[in-house]
């Protein structure tokens, strides 16, 4: 079992920078594929970026590639969403999850899911 609590979030102009946090409890955190997700209002939840069990493997969605950055922290339980040149488009809610089968991509693949948090990018 793994339980996550997303920080970070918050209101930028276009061109700033947010830095998100996922905190992980669980014994069996360093295993599992970690990624982070995001939904705007009246859209589909869609991918942002993937990182594997020993952090060793990154993937991005192409509109954050190069922008957006993800790392983990295996001794602190924690993963991280540098996320630079922010755009308007980036507004959504942040998801982090725990993937537990299938493709790095997929909504579906992730079995444990924070409950999100706010990241607004005014124009």
């Amino acid at each position: 079992q793994v339980q996550l609590v997303e920080s970070g979030g918050g209101l930028v102009q276009a061109g700033g920078s947010l830095r998100l946090s996922c905190a992980a409890s669980g014994r069996t955190f360093s295993s599992h594929t970690m990624g982070w997700f995001r939904q705007a209002p009246g859209k589909e939840r869609e991918f942002v970026a993937a990182i594997g069990g020993s952090g060793g493997i990154t993937y991005y969605a192409d509109s954050v590639k190069g922008r957006f950055t993800i790392s983990r922290d295996s001794a602190k339980n924690t993963v991280f969403l540098q996320m630079n040149s922010l755009k308007p488009e980036d507004t959504a809610v942040y998801y982090c999850a725990a993937r537990v089968t299938g493709t790095m991509i997929a909504v579906g693949s992730y079995g444990y899911w924070g409950q999100g948090t706010q990241v607004t990018v005014s124009s």
